[in-house]
C-alpha cells in the first residue's frame, strides 16, 4: 500500500504523504497543502488534527491502552514511583540508580522558594483560587531562579526541570495555607516527594501530619496517573507556548490556566459537587440513578466514561485498588462516599451504564481520595497541575529539540464582513 492519499479540488488531483507512526497509527501530512492548493483545512476543536510528532505518551482509546514512553500504566502504577515516572517522562528512558539519585536531589535541594517570595503571596486576597496563585506564583518564581530567561541549553535542562517541578509543589501548599489563614510550613529535605507536599499542605508549626503509607501511596499514584495524556488542552497549551521561545516557567503556567477551565481539569472537582447536591436532596443515590438514566431528567453523572476511552479508563481500575486500601485504612465515616459507592455499584452492574460503556473513570476515583485525604475542593485542580507537570516538562523538551522548529500558528477560515468603509462618528446610524 503506497503511503500516499490523493485529494482532487476542482478536477484537479494532489498527492499528499502519509504518515505513520510507530504504533501503525496513521495521518495524512498537509503541511505543504496550502502552498500546493490554496486551501488549507477546516478542524475546529482539532479532534482530527495531529499537532506533532511525539515520542511521550501513547493512547488507544478503543482498546483501553495507556503507556509513558512504551510502558504501561499498569506496569507504572505497580513498579514505579511518580519522581521515577517523570524522569521517564523527561528522558524518554528509566533512569539507572545513580539518575535517580541525581534528580531526586535535585528536588531536595530546590523545594524552598526565595523568601522575598512571601510578599507575592500575601499580596492575593483570602479568597483567590489556588490555580490564579498556582500561575502567577510560577511565573513570579522564575524571577528568582537563575538561568531561566537564558537560551535553551541541555545540559541545564535537568535543573531547571527539577526546579519548576520542586518548586511547584511548595507553592500549591503555600497557597492552600494561606488561603486557610494558616502559617506557612516549610519543606523537609528528610521526605520524599508527595510525602513533603503533604507535610507542606497538613503539619503545623506545632504538630506534625501523620504520614500514613498508604495516604502517601494514594496521593502519589494520582501524581503518576495524571502525569502525562497526549495532546490534551494544556499540554498543546504548554507546546504551542514553547514554540514561540518561551522559558519552561512561563509555559508551564501557561497550562496551568488552560487546566484551570472546567471542561479540562475541573472532573474530579464535578464529581465531588455532584455528590453534595445529591447528599443535600437528602437521596442516598439510588433516585439520582433512575434520573441519569432518563436524558429528559438533565441529571449527568459526573466521573464516568471518557471522552479518550471508549472502553474502560485504564486508569481508573489502578486507582480504584488504591482508593479502597486507604478507605479501609482511614475508616472515614463519609455521607458522600457512602453514595459514591453506590454510585459505583451501579455503574459496574447496571446494564443501563455497562452497555454504554459508562464506567467509573480515573476522576471519580481522585476526586473520593483527595476528599478523604482532606484536601479541599478548590485544590482539586491544583493537584491535577502538579501531577501533569512531567507530560508538559516533557512536551517542552521536545519542542526545544526539535531541529528546525517553527513557531505554532494555526490558520482560520475568515467569514466576517468583506471590505467596507470607514463611516466617521456623527454618520453612524445609532442603535
Amino acid at each position: 500500500m503506497d503511503n500516499v492519499a490523493k485529494l482532487e479540488i476542482d478536477g484537479k488531483s494532489y498527492s499528499l504523504p502519509i504518515a505513520v507512526g510507530s504504533e501503525k497509527e496513521r495521518g495524512i501530512d498537509i503541511s505543504t497543502l496550502r502552498q500546493s492548493t490554496g486551501c488549507i483545512t477546516l478542524d475546529e476543536s482539532y479532534g482530527n488534527t495531529g499537532s506533532c510528532r511525539s515520542n511521550i505518551t501513547f493512547i488507544d482509546g478503543e482498546k483501553g491502552i495507556l503507556r509513558y514512553r512504551g510502558i504501561p500504566i499498569e506496569v507504572l502504577a505497580e513498579q514505579s514511583s511518580f519522581v521515577e515516572t517523570a524522569w521517564l517522562l523527561i528522558y524518554g528512558r528509566l533512569p539507572n540508580r545513580k539518575e535517580l539519585k541525581r534528580f531526586s536531589d535535585l528536588l531536595t535541594q530546590n523545594e524552598m522558594l526565595h523568601e522575598d517570595l512571601k510578599f507575592h503571596f500575601e499580596g492575593f486576597p483570602a479568597h483567590a483560587h489556588p490555580m490564579a496563585i498556582l500561575s502567577a506564583m510560577i511565573n513570579a518564581t522564575s524571577c528568582f531562579v537563575p538561568g531561566v530567561l537564558d537560551a535553551y541549553d541541555p545540559a541545564k535542562f535537568e535543573l531547571q526541570a527539577a526546579r519548576l517541578l520542586s518548586k511547584v509543589r511548595t507553592i500549591a501548599a503555600f497557597a492552600f495555607r494561606k488561603s486557610r489563614g494558616l502559617p506557612i510550613v516549610y519543606p523537609k529535605p528528610a521526605f520524599k516527594y508527595t510525602a513533603n507536599f503533604l507535610h507542606m499542605m497538613f503539619s503545623d508549626p506545632y504538630e506534625e501530619y501523620d504520614l500514613k503509607p498508604e495516604v502517601v501511596r494514594a496521593l502519589d499514584m494520582i501524581f503518576l496517573l495524571h502525569a502525562d495524556h497526549e495532546q490534551n488542552c494544556s499540554t498543546s497549551t504548554v507546546r504551542m507556548i514553547a514554540s514561540s521561545q518561551a522559558n519552561i516557567f512561563a509555559c508551564a503556567a501557561g497550562g496551568v490556566c488552560a487546566l484551570w477551565g472546567p471542561l479540562h481539569g475541573g472532573a474530579n472537582q464535578a464529581v465531588i459537587e455532584m455528590l453534595e447536591d445529591i447528599h443535600r436532596s437528602g437521596d442516598d443515590g439510588s433516585k439520582f440513578i433512575v434520573a441519569a438514566k432518563d436524558k429528559k431528567s438533565g441529571r449527568k453523572l459526573m466521573g464516568f466514561g471518557h471522552r479518550v476511552y471508549k472502553n474502560y479508563d485504564p486508569r481508573a481500575k489502578i486507582i480504584k485498588e488504591q482508593c479502597d486500601k486507604m478507605l479501609r485504612l482511614l475508616k472515614i465515616d463519609d455521607p458522600l462516599l457512602d453514595i459514591a459507592k453506590k454510585l459505583e455499584e451501579a455503574a459496574l452492574h447496571d446494564s443501563y451504564f455497562v452497555e454504554r460503556k459508562l464506567y467509573p473513570n480515573v476522576d471519580f476515583y481522585s476526586g473520593i481520595i483527595m476528599r478523604a485525604i482532606g484536601i479541599p475542593l478548590e485544590m482539586f485542580t491544583v493537584i491535577f497541575a502538579i501531577g501533569r507537570m512531567p507530560g508538559w516538562i516533557a512536551n517542552y523538551k521536545e519542542v526545544m529539540d526539535q531541529v528546525g522548529g517553527r513557531i505554532s500558528r494555526p490558520r482560520q477560515i475568515y467569514m466576517g464582513p468583506t471590505e467596507q468603509p470607514y463611516v466617521q462618528i456623527d454618520q453612524r446610524i445609532k442603535k
